[in-house]
């Protein structure tokens, strides 16, 4: 394996580069000068990303201007603030209070958080009666509290920590919880507000570890595998610019949403044609399924509340890829707004996938048969006790596909009483029952931002005379004109798709362009629709919103769901049921992981799939993948 960085050039090439160092560095010095700022926390600080109109007009060598958004929190009144940063004029464009907000809650507030915990008297008293002296082997895990409706917390930036004993130190904490034990901290005062103590609960006995130390008798009987390029990749990288073979693409990085990517296109006779603008994963909520007291709480927004760019793995201590690969840093901020940059937070590689398409003819004797292989890029977040992975797939045929790979260690919890809302996966141990939610903005732009979406479902045709032996079936297309009808479900019943078109341009057969969204495993929330859950992500009710384009309107539950009581987001935006047809459009897709834990799954999870494909329909003239050239057979079989 090998891996390179693209070369560093301080000069920012387009305006959809990320951030620099430096121009992070200005960002936060120009608004603390200019604010007189103290005990403020920087949750984000990201470039400001210009009008989609100024980027698509834009003309290498073409001025542009440098700005940086940031999200303030004061600690000191519990305030936040938005500001815009113009790194070209090196002032403050803008500054607003936003009120009854929480920002995200950041790495430092969590680990400052467990510190509070363990140094508190009252924390300590519950441990001793536990039978529990070790603080060194005791684990403080700060979770979002989330919003039940309770007065006494309404205004406060809070934390409840769920708490954890290690076996042996090193040891897998998260196989032996602490029931009954929770404490509640403000963050912004970093004080603990009350310790629950809910009464004793048997700490489970096993430390299930997994770590290789742990692990003394390894398979002997694996042979190395190797995946070489020899000549290096077939893709090309500028700055932040990919291009590989006809697809060419930009990326960038966020602290909320990890990897973006920016005005995708592929190359057809000559012409690089549009078919998205900026596509990203949007929200990802995890709701738990155990009523008990313990639990209830635990329903995890994990961009809002958390972040995913913040979380990311830095993949330079393992091999997440093989082959000749690629990395790009994330340069980020911590809490205080000094610099943090995750070395090798994306990697790019390229991928042998099959056979991408084959026929014999077996009169003449001839075979056909073409090879597949797909750029990869991704990056990998540690969320609390799950690793999420997220992977962007390009394929010679012109398919798009989005892959969650969801692997990790089970929350758990002990088993006081029965497992009916958990499966036991070791002595005392139950693993909860929970989904995963992720929410998908997909801003298409389909050789051009006139665009509409048709929902497509297959029917069989009524036995009759253009029917006689009942085989007949059809593709049935209708058109969803506004926001409200555009709310919808997957049916597998149907063969149901979504397609995206411009009715505007057409191919050669007189086809509007189009490409369809084809969807894969899913699944809808378990929650009651009364629920706080689902009161703050509605969005997870629909699999499928499409609203017209709005630069602000950026996450499909709001810009602030820590501790918020919902309705914001999707559900608020498509109330004015806004017309969608034949203009720039944003499409929404949700799609839900449902696990009920197994044995297998424990101590450390095999990894799960879910996601999502975009294939061409219409939109090229003919198979795009005709002219990939055949393989050298270059290894015999044995």
């Amino acid at each position: 394996m090998t891996f390179s960085h693209p070369p560093s050039d301080s000069v920012v090439k387009h305006p959809l580069e990320p951030l620099t160092v430096a121009e992070v560095q200005a960002a936060v010095a120009i608004v603390r000068a200019e604010r007189n700022l103290d005990q403020f926390r920087f949750p984000c600080v990201t470039l400001h990303e210009p009008p989609k109109s100024l980027v698509l007009s834009y003309q290498t060598g073409d001025p542009f201007e440098r700005e940086a958004f940031l999200i303030l929190l004061d600690n000191a009144t519990g305030q936040t603030y938005e500001a815009i940063v113009s790194l070209t004029q090196n002032n403050v464009k803008s500054w607003q209070h936003i009120p009854n907000v929480q920002p995200n809650i950041m790495a430092d507030e969590l680990a400052e958080c467990e510190a509070v915990v363990k140094a508190h008297p009252e924390f300590q008293a519950a441990l001793a009666k536990r039978g529990i002296s070790d603080l060194d082997l005791v684990v403080v895990d700060p979770w979002a509290i989330g919003h039940f409706g309770f007065a006494d917390e309404v205004g406060l930036r809070l934390s409840r920590c769920i708490c954890y004993l290690r076996q042996q130190p090193g040891g897998n904490f998260y196989a032996r919880p602490i029931d009954g034990l929770i404490p509640v901290v403000d963050l912004n005062k970093m004080a603990v507000v009350r310790i629950e103590d809910m009464g004793v609960v048997p700490v489970p006995p096993e430390g299930s570890e997994y770590a290789t130390r742990f692990t003394p008798n390894l398979r002997q009987d694996i042979k190395p595998l190797h995946i070489t390029q020899p000549e290096g990749p077939s893709f090309e990288v500028d700055g932040h610019f990919i291009r590989w073979q006809k697809w060419q693409f930009r990326i960038g990085f966020t602290p909320r949403e990890g990897l973006v990517l920016y005005t995708v296109g592929y190359e057809d006779q000559g012409q690089v044609r549009s078919i998205l603008y900026r596509a990203s994963m949007a929200e990802m909520v995890v709701p738990y399924g155990d009523p008990r007291p313990q639990h209830f709480r635990k329903n995890a927004f994990d961009l809002g509340e958390h972040g995913v760019g913040l979380l990311a793995n830095s993949l330079k201590l393992g091999c997440d890829c093989l082959g000749e690969i690629r990395y790009f840093d994330a340069v980020l901020t911590n809490s205080r707004g000094e610099v943090s940059v995750t070395e090798n937070a994306v990697c790019l590689h390229e991928e042998d996938y099959g056979i991408l398409w084959k026929h014999t003819d077996w009169r003449l004797d001839e075979v056909e048969v073409r090879r597949s292989r797909r750029l990869v890029i991704s990056f990998i977040a540690t969320v609390d006790n799950y690793e999420y992975g997220f992977f962007w797939y390009f394929y010679q045929d012109g398919t798009i596909q989005y892959e969650v790979k969801l692997t990790g260690i089970l929350l758990c919890g002990a088993l006081a009483d029965y497992p009916k809302y958990g499966t036991l996966v070791a002595p005392q141990l139950n693993a909860l029952n929970h989904q995963h939610f992720f929410c998908m903005r997909l801003d298409f732009d389909l050789d051009g931002s006139e665009n509409s979406v048709y929902e497509v479902n297959s029917e069989a045709e009524a036995i009759g005379p253009e029917n006689p032996y009942g085989n007949a079936f059809y593709a049935k297309s209708t058109l969803l004109p506004t926001e409200k009808a555009a709310q919808r479900l997957i049916d597998p019943f149907t063969a149901r798709y979504w397609k995206i078109v411009n009715p505007n341009a057409t191919n050669r057969l007189g086809q509007p362009v189009g490409f369809k969204l084809v969807a894969g495993e899913n699944v809808l929330p378990f929650a009651h629709p009364d629920s706080p859950i689902l009161k703050r992500a509605r969005f997870m009710t629909k699999h499928l919103w499409v609203t017209p384009y709005q630069a602000a309107e950026r996450y499909p539950a709001g810009d602030y769901p820590n501790q918020h009581p919902g309705g914001e987001g999707l559900p608020k935006w498509t109330e004015a049921d806004r017309s969608i047809e034949n203009t720039d459009i944003v499409v929404w897709y949700n799609f839900g992981h449902h696990h009920i834990p197994r044995p297998e799954d424990f101590p450390v999870m095999p990894t799960a799939y879910i996601g999502f494909m975009l294939k061409p329909v219409g939109f090229f003239d003919a198979s795009p993948a005709m002219d990939v050239p055949p393989s050298a057979a270059k290894q015999s079989c044995h």
